[in-house]
């Protein structure tokens, strides 16, 4: 095995991912764990404040609101501190937090610690996927972003069966356990940023060149040499796409930019972004991550008992739908499974409501309606597994420029975000008042996406992360359907074309001319192997 602190190739893009994915897997164990939490009675014997719905929903909501600070810390800090800092100082605010909800004993310490691990992970949540991104080739990239969601769903699946398991004991081992197991998960984030090295974007960024060379160099495999036509070929792109970009930030003011007037249309790729992520929160997830034992007891009349083996089935599914989506993602592109996503969550979510409303209308067959309300919400979890659960963090990890990436990735999380808190804060009051018809409301959402990516959203994958920029200068105009450069998952010969142009210009600047010829049969090969 190849020495740590010498990794490269391979062996350096696994380690990259394994950080990323042990960071996310901390995410969605603590997006599941808390539903459970919140049933146990010894938690209420402690709590007993819970009982009420709005302070049950604060409880539970306030960590999507530190969360929501976190991301814009790193929209506002992010390309100061750099990926891997930004990682750490999130990693230290997410222990922190997750102490003090271990060794609460009082609300407003349950309170504080759930703040500041919220606020961790809306670092760690926003950094990890553009650091993913920005150290991976478009072949693999979705590929490997989905990774750390898909173990962010294998971590919320193994909290929904540990909150089953535990359900058999008594006292505070009911709750205190499982918020103590996630520890396990800095350890392994921790140890991997040890062996990485910055991303070579964002050394470009602060024009550490000769860092950033080194870097997509190892990148590239074992001994290959910062000379190798490959190397050159992709610093040379990312070093051209930057001046450019950098020139025309310099022409233009902060007025043109929210007009969707500049050149590259940053604040329109920052939209973009955020869509995708507020398109995540507000097909429901939330509302069952958080809520579905009590969901599963209240409006479908199950037992406390079947409610958690039920969510734990339900995390089980939604592990199998994210290995799902790993496979499929590049293959069909990230613009077919959102819609697909679109068409699919929003039939599930009113088939429930309406499987819901006959259960109370008949009482004497509530528990049949039940059945089938709760394979509607598997059924959800599965097409949302494979849709909107991964798309949209690799989506907004793509598509802003370099200068904007980690601040279009936070601004992005930070709706996520900022969207969780609504629909976690109001989803139990939501429920106690409007019954069937408060999932109706998430189905009209689903419904209501479609359009929206049909016509707004270009397609990304088999891109490189400099084809954004040519994107959107060469199609100014906000509608993309019926373009099929925009549209197709194959990437287009004028994107070729563009890249070679880069890479001409960045020999013209350093005055290599004699590497150009094999620069550009480089990428020929590159395009025909993709």
């Amino acid at each position: 095995m190849k020495p740590l602190a010498n990794l490269s190739g391979n062996w350096l893009i696994a380690v990259v991912t394994v950080a990323n994915a042990a960071s996310m897997a901390w995410f969605g164990y603590d997006q599941g764990v808390f539903s459970g939490v919140l049933i146990s009675s010894d938690f209420l014997h402690h709590f007993p404040e819970t009982k009420n719905a709005n302070i049950s929903g604060i409880v539970s909501s306030c960590f999507s609101l530190g969360a929501f600070v976190g991301a814009i810390f790193a929209f506002m800090a992010g390309d100061k501190t750099g990926r891997k800092l930004a990682v750490f100082i999130g990693l230290v605010c997410n222990l922190v937090g997750a102490v003090l909800q271990i060794a609460s004993f009082h609300l407003p310490m349950m309170f504080v610690g759930r703040i500041i691990n919220g606020f961790g992970m809306g670092v760690t949540s926003s950094t990890c996927p553009v650091y993913q991104a920005e150290c991976s080739s478009p072949r693999v990239r979705g590929k490997l972003v989905v990774v750390g969601s898909l173990c962010n769903t294998v971590a919320f699946c193994i909290a929904n069966w540990m909150n089953y398991g535990l359900y058999f004991s008594g006292g505070p081992l009911q709750w205190r356990f499982p918020l103590a197991f996630q520890l396990i998960f800095p350890l392994i984030v921790g140890v991997a940023l040890l062996f990485v090295p910055e991303s070579p974007r964002w050394l470009l960024l602060k024009d550490r060149d000769e860092e950033a060379l080194t870097v997509v160099a190892r990148l590239q495999g074992r001994n290959v040499a910062i000379d190798d036509p490959a190397v050159v070929a992709e610093f040379l792109s990312i070093q051209t796409s930057l001046r450019e970009e950098r020139d025309e930030a310099a022409r233009t003011n902060w007025k043109d930019m929210l007009q969707f007037k500049d050149k590259t249309q940053n604040f329109r790729r920052l939209l973009l972004s955020c869509g995708t992520q507020l398109m995540q929160q507000f097909s429901g997830v939330n509302a069952l991550g958080y809520y579905l034992p009590t969901l599963l007891k209240q409006s479908v009349g199950f037992s406390n008992q079947t409610a958690r083996l039920l969510a734990g089935v339900n995390g089980t599914i939604y592990v199998f739908s994210a290995f799902c989506c790993l496979l499929i993602i590049d293959r069909f592109g990230r613009r077919k499974m959102m819609l697909y996503g679109s068409l699919t969550c929003g039939s599930w979510y009113l088939i429930a409501a309406l499987t819901i409303r006959q259960g109370e209308i008949e009482p004497s067959k509530q528990a049949s309606f039940g059945k089938a309300t709760a394979a509607m919400f598997f059924l959800y979890y599965f097409c949302y597994g494979t849709s909107f659960a991964k798309v949209p963090w690799v989506y907004n990890s793509e598509i802003n420029s370099l200068g904007w990436r980690a601040r279009g990735a936070a601004a992005a999380t930070g709706t996520n975000w900022i969207c969780a808190f609504c629909v976690t804060q109001f989803t139990k009051v939501g429920v106690n008042n409007l019954h069937w018809r408060f999932y109706l409301i998430f189905s009209i959402f689903c419904y209501s996406f479609f359009p929206i990516v049909f016509c707004l959203y270009p397609e990304t994958s088999r891109r490189s992360l400099e084809d954004m920029a040519y994107i959107f200068e060469s199609n100014p105009h906000v509608l993309v359907a019926g373009k099929r450069d925009l549209t197709s998952r194959k990437r287009p010969h004028a994107f070729i074309d563009a890249e070679a142009r880069r890479i001409e210009a960045g020999e013209q600047k350093r005055n290599m001319p004699q590497v150009l010829d094999d620069v550009k049969m480089s990428i020929v090969h590159k395009e025909g192997a993709v």
